[in-house]
């Protein structure tokens, strides 16, 4: 590319950067009611593009971009600025260039594919493999197979009966693309790391390789992308103080022990997923360590989040030992006692039991009888031999009440092994940056040092911007989670004496006195029609209604957002067509899911709600 294209190329970034909305920096969801999800990054660069021929860089016109993605996990708009500026250096597609906050997933990504496809890897590389690349763990726990090859530079990479992968740290406008790479993956010590797909051929990695990003790990974050892009352009970008990265993590780790009431060593994620899936690939390395030549069952409530159900899924589908086991929650089948039942089919076959639940559930909030709960995972169980069987591991994710005390020396669950784990784009950092975190009970510390293996093999740890970030708002989540949740349950008996004949899923006055103060709660709204798909069709219509009046009437009070958690106003989606995307069809919930949040003008929701029962 000619020095005077490239350089107006660069100057226009640098106006871009000047005047990007704030929100690119500082939002973790985007406004859904403007997303396809098939037009994932597509539709933004398309007008982005529009705008960089036109030389247009202005507020005004960036901020009326469409949205990239609808959760910033995924992706975002500088995700994507980065990713389409360094595709035009190198001429290349887009679409083909992605960003990671992990150095290690991109890989793996790559992998798992071929894994799947039985077709072979060599992965080239110049100097020393990263520390946290653990070859021997690569291929026994993951199961993923390839070959090294080390070389001084990519001009001598040949060509190879399979995929050819080129780790590097070179600058990035002098890329060597030569046509036997077919993946190059630049990574960055303090960022993370770019993979270019090379060749029409590789095309069809593309949606695998985002498709990790979305359930694995995450985009680079806007922060690091925003300091790249600065880097490749030669240019310093603001740089606040350092903040005291060790003084953070411990104020972190102290907040989380404080708030789940025990006194383990908790770990800290990138994302709610990100530590999920250390919490998973941790406990098939204990299983195969501890207990060798055994089967993993994972027991997978459909209520669960759609990312969970999808995550196992995909880790089952590369590794052999491992099952999974739905759990039947619907209809007579109670969770408890469906949960006794697989666990004694469990203990009978001498497997090794995994169980996960979202308590309360998403998006109905339910809670089960956790005295029975307790006495089912603490039931002793025995072989059909004879001999003792494995006790079962609990997986709980806490996302909904991270408030709730599960794991203390005399809580409900101190009996049972347990991992807690929650979502820190929600209550944790009130929407402010994506993390997640794990703690584990007494008996379940022992479970930690392999998830803390994996977390950084995965290069899945939380970065100090997050942590930092984490710091400053767990200190208040308490009080933030109490405050909002006063706000729902107004709301909530608002509504139940105006539209009584509408079916609200929510905790319980008894159960909020025992601490599950939720600020989320769904809505089954009133129906009409002869036939169940004419009532089916007129309660999804009046679902949207409500939600577009909300956003159209108090657009700065209330979004269409797959979120929770957050700071100010209050959150609508429909979870079938949000978190549960990944979920069966027949599990799918069709109804409103209402966030609510401890900042919020209440009485304006009233008001519109009003409004909108008169249409009924």
């Amino acid at each position: 590319m000619k020095v005077m294209v490239v350089n107006k190329m660069l100057d226009y970034i640098k106006e871009v950067l000047e005047n990007m909305p704030t929100s690119w920096l500082g939002l973790t969801t985007h406004r859904l009611d403007i997303y396809n999800e098939k037009l994932a990054k597509v539709q933004f660069l398309e007008h982005f593009e529009i705008l960089a021929n036109e030389n247009t860089s202005n507020y005004s016109a960036l901020n009326e971009l469409p949205t990239a993605f609808d959760y910033i996990r995924l992706g975002h708009p500088l995700s994507c600025v980065l990713e389409w500026l360094i595709a035009k250096m190198n001429n290349l597609s887009a679409e083909g260039v992605i960003s990671f906050s992990s150095k290690t997933m991109p890989v793996l990504a790559i992998l798992r594919k071929n894994l799947l496809e039985n077709k072979k890897t060599q992965i080239n590389y110049t100097g020393k493999l990263p520390n946290y690349f653990d070859i021997e763990i690569l291929r026994s726990i993951y199961g993923y197979k390839f070959e090294l090859n080390q070389v001084d530079n990519a001009s001598e990479i040949s060509e190879f009966n399979g995929s050819n992968i080129f780790i590097s740290q070179q600058d990035l406008f002098s890329i060597d693309l030569n046509a036997n790479i077919d993946f190059f993956i630049n990574i960055h010590a303090n960022y993370g790391s770019i993979v270019l797909v090379n060749g029409e051929k590789n095309k069809n990695y593309i949606s695998e390789i985002q498709h990790v990003r979305r359930r694995e790990t995450i985009a680079m974050t806007p922060k690091n992308c925003f300091e790249v892009l600065n880097i490749l352009l030669n240019q310093s970008s603001f740089k606040t103080i350092k903040a005291d990265a060790a003084a953070n993590k411990i104020a972190v780790l102290d907040s989380i022990k404080e708030v789940c009431n025990t006194t383990t060593t908790p770990l800290v994620a990138s994302s709610g997923l990100s530590i999920q899936y250390a919490i998973l690939m941790g406990l098939v390395d204990y299983a195969k360590e501890y207990h060798k030549g055994k089967s993993i069952k994972i027991i997978v409530p459909p209520n669960c989040y759609g990312g969970t159900n999808d995550q196992v899924r995909r880790a089952a589908a590369c590794i052999e030992t491992i099952e999974i086991m739905d759990l039947l929650v619907d209809g007579d089948h109670d969770m408890v006692q469906s949960l006794d039942f697989i666990l004694n089919k469990i203990a009978a076959e001498d497997a090794v039991p995994y169980v996960i639940a979202e308590i309360p559930t998403n998006p109905r909030v339910e809670v089960p009888d956790l005295v029975k709960l307790r006495n089912v995972l603490s039931s002793r169980r025995k072989t059909e031999s004879g001999e003792l069987a494995i006790a079962p591991v609990f997986l709980l994710d806490q996302t909904f009440c991270p408030n709730l005390h599960f794991l203390g020396e005399a809580d409900i669950l101190s009996t049972v092994k347990t991992i807690s784990f929650a979502s820190g784009s929600k209550f944790p950092s009130g929407g402010l940056c994506t993390a997640g975190y794990c703690i584990a009970n007494k008996k379940g510390e022992i479970l930690i040092d392999k998830i803390d293996l994996h977390l950084k093999l995965c290069d899945n740890e939380a970065t100090d911007f997050q942590m930092e970030l984490l710091a400053k708002q767990l200190p208040s989540m308490k009080k933030r989670i109490h405050d909002a949740y006063l706000n729902t349950r107004d709301f909530v008996n608002f509504i139940k004496d105006n539209l009584p004949e509408a079916k609200i899923n929510f905790v319980s006055e008894e159960l909020a006195k025992a601490g599950f103060t939720p600020s989320v709660f769904s809505l089954d709204l009133p129906t009409k029609g002869n036939t169940d798909e004419e009532k089916e069709a007129y309660k999804r219509n009046l679902n949207l209604k409500l939600i577009n009046m909300m956003i159209n009437e108090i657009p700065n009070e209330s979004k269409n957002c797959v979120s929770y958690g957050q700071l100010k106003g209050s959150y609508w989606t429909i979870p079938a067509t949000s978190t549960q995307g990944t979920t069966k069809e027949d599990h799918k919930d069709y109804i409103a899911r209402v966030s609510l949040s401890p900042q919020m003008d209440i009485e304006l929701h009233k008001k519109v709600f009003l409004k909108f029962i008169e249409t009924l």
